[in-house]
């Protein structure tokens, strides 16, 4: 337990340091995200963007469970 509470910080933190390096390259812009503007407001959906990221964290748990 307490392995996977320092690993899930030190995730954040690497996320957390690299935030604007990930704004440039698109994160939370990718093809499949769902937008819907109307006139009184929108909606923004990013789909696409979660399941990369869940892939991600899953393999990261993956390669750590396995150590």
């Amino acid at each position: 337990m307490a392995r996977g509470l320092i690993l899930a910080g030190l995730v954040l933190v690497a996320v957390g340091l690299l935030w604007p390096l990930i704004g440039k390259l698109g994160l939370g812009r990718l093809p499949g995200d769902i937008v819907i503007r109307g006139e009184h407001g929108g909606l923004y959906f990013p789909i696409v963007t979660c399941t990369a990221i869940s892939l991600v964290l899953s393999l990261l748990f993956w390669l750590a469970g396995r150590s």
